[in-house]
């Protein structure tokens, strides 16, 4: 599948905005991107978060840089056939890498239909 870049970057917006809004408000110093390769390490990785948990988060969190949310272009379009599986893996990816900002981890994610 093939898919303009901003176009992409489209979906991911509208697959965040499209996530309850109790949700997204307690999301604090965090950055969503759009990144079109996954790391060389794990090259069909879709999405990735690189933080701190709310669930590890202290008294002494402070002054830290953004945790980060990468959803990866290029291998979310070669699982894809057509847009509606972009806009339906986009959205599982999104909704995926912010339960890990909540502390939800790959299990349990799983069993809500979001691995």
């Amino acid at each position: 599948m093939t898919m303009d870049p901003d176009r992409f970057n489209e979906l991911v917006e509208q697959a965040y905005a499209d996530l309850p809004a109790e949700l997204t408000d307690l999301l604090d110093n965090v950055v969503l991107f759009v990144e079109d390769d996954a790391p060389a390490d794990d090259p069909t990785l879709l999405g990735l978060y690189d933080g701190i948990p709310l669930t590890e988060r202290g008294g002494t969190y402070a002054g830290v840089l953004p945790d980060r949310i990468m959803v990866y272009r290029n291998p979310t379009l070669a699982i894809c056939e057509t847009e509606e599986d972009v806009v339906a893996e986009v959205g599982i990816t999104v909704a995926h890498e912010i339960a890990h900002y909540f502390g939800i981890d790959d299990d349990r994610l799983h069993d809500l239909g979001y691995a």
